[in-house]
């Protein structure tokens, strides 16, 4: 949106509404004299310009957003009890950030690197957040190793960049990120554009009915653009020529009306399928192959109106996948399990205690009835309300009803358990699957994109240990990257 230059908003004033005489100059003692603490414009505005800035997100610091719709088009009603899923036809209100992973808020667009799809339905029940990427697995399966990940994505705390040995390193120690490094590099690892990719939901989810029958579902958002990607030579162009191509892209893509559409299909999976599964269902490393769960279209998302401001709405914005509604619920996935609590404190502590009050995040559909009280920026919206619950003052209460079903069925003891493997479980079989179902172009390029990053090692074991983890997922593979950074490395 935007203000046309001629409508006059009255005078300027301060933060307090005073009006303002001279925004030119500021005020001293006399001409050429020093300026004067008085100039209370002056050190408000000082003040003001250092504190503009929150704490960037630790990743996905860098994206965009826009606003859009979502259209339930098939009945689901016998897999979840979700409202806005409640009837073929029903559209509910979305926001939904785009961004990079291991980029700063500076950083360029056309990056190899994972997309965030991060998607915020604003449900009669409450807000939804569906948190995402554009691949449907991860490097890693367990949140307590999350930390270590991203430090390897991130600047070396030594030389202040990133470091080949250090992403190989790490990758080539933990195998099972065998099978993402293989999407990553692959012809989809720098999207053309947010909106020539898909999105997915990745980990699995829980649906229940209004019997109270359970479901594993996993989100699948298939871009109805086409998919578009850039080379490695063509992205390094773009970077350097336009560091911001993915958000304006989005931009004037919606104020062109050319508004952007995703078709939107799950899998589903029966809860007792879970235990017998060839592949751990909760595996945040596999997907649920096609032909064992089709997918089935459920909906149309539609992106239709762009930010008004993207400090307000984009950077402020808050998204956790603990944010669910009835009929929908978590999985054992124990990467989904880390990030229920992850979220939300990465941005208790980046926006605020009351970053829910926000424009962009609080329900726009309902009514948010807490008995949480004060915090920096609290705008006393309770007015006199009583801040507990029981009370006999007509306060909000308890439904009885929990939002999701129980599934835990605990067996043994606690500790700190690996995840269950399941018959077909290993850290390659599904790379390998991925690499065989490329054309001859298309493992040329995955090779070449992994060779020209492995070559950067400074070590021969830690290139070794990387090319074996792709030779145990194909021979073919291996023995093509191997000799591939040969020549590279001399």
């Amino acid at each position: 949106m935007t203000q046309e230059a001629h409508v006059s908003q009255g005078p300027l004033t301060t933060e307090a509404g005073a009006p303002v005489a001279d925004n030119q100059n500021s005020e001293t003692a006399g001409v050429g004299g020093p300026v004067l603490v008085q100039d209370q414009l002056l050190l408000e505005k000082l003040a003001h310009f250092n504190r503009e800035r929150i704490p960037e997100r630790v990743v996905h610091a860098r994206g965009a957003g826009a606003y859009g719709t979502f259209t339930v088009t098939a009945d689901v009603t016998r897999y979840t009890r979700a409202a806005f899923l409640s009837e073929v036809g029903k559209q509910t209100e979305t926001f939904l950030r785009f961004s990079t992973v291991a980029g700063n808020l500076g950083a360029a667009d056309a990056v190899r690197d994972p997309r965030g799809f991060a998607l915020k339905f604003y449900t009669e029940e409450g807000n939804y957040d569906l948190v995402g990427n554009n691949t449907p697995v991860f490097f890693i399966k367990d949140a307590i190793k999350f930390p270590d990940f991203i430090h390897t994505q991130k600047r070396d705390p030594y030389t202040g960049s990133q470091e080949a040995d250090n992403v190989w390193d790490f990758w080539g120690l933990s195998p099972e990120s065998t099978h993402q490094v293989t999407w990553l590099f692959g012809d989809r690892g720098i999207p053309a554009s947010y909106r020539h990719m898909n999105g997915y939901g990745s980990h699995t989810y829980q649906w229940n009915n209004e019997a109270g029958e359970v479901f594993w579902v996993k989100y699948h958002f298939k871009t109805d653009q086409g998919i578009k990607n850039l080379t490695q030579e063509e992205a390094v162009k773009l970077a350097g020529e336009d560091p911001d191509s993915h958000q304006r892209d989005l931009r004037e893509a919606i104020e062109r009306g050319e508004f952007p559409t995703w078709t939107v299909q799950v899998q589903i999976m029966p809860a007792a399928d879970a235990a017998t599964y060839r592949f751990n269902p909760f595996d945040l490393t596999k997907v649920w192959p096609h032909e064992d769960y089709p997918p089935i279209e459920i909906g149309k998302l539609e992106l239709n109106r762009n930010p008004e401001n993207i400090f307000a709405e984009v950077e402020q914005s808050i998204f956790s996948p603990a944010h669910f509604v009835p009929g929908i619920g978590p999985s054992p996935d124990k990467m989904l399990q880390g990030r229920l609590f992850a979220y939300g404190d990465a941005h208790r502590y980046r926006v605020g205690i009351n970053a829910d009050h926000l424009p962009v995040n609080r329900p726009h559909a309902t009514e948010a009835r807490t008995n949480s009280r004060d915090g920096f920026l609290y705008d006393g919206r309770h007015k006199g309300a009583k801040n507990y619950e029981p009370n006999s003052f007509g306060g909000p209460f308890q439904t009885d009803k929990p939002l999701w079903q129980s599934t835990s069925n605990f067996t043994a003891g606690t500790g700190n358990h690996e995840a269950p493997v399941h018959s077909e479980d290993n850290d390659f079989v599904q790379a390998g699957n991925l690499y065989r179902l490329m054309s001859e172009g298309e493992k040329e390029r995955l090779i070449a994109n992994l060779a020209g990053f492995i070559s950067k090692v400074s070590r021969d074991d830690i290139a070794e240990r990387a090319i074996g983890n792709f030779r145990q997922a194909d021979g073919d593979f291996g023995k093509r990257l191997e000799a591939a950074v040969q020549v590279l490395r001399g």
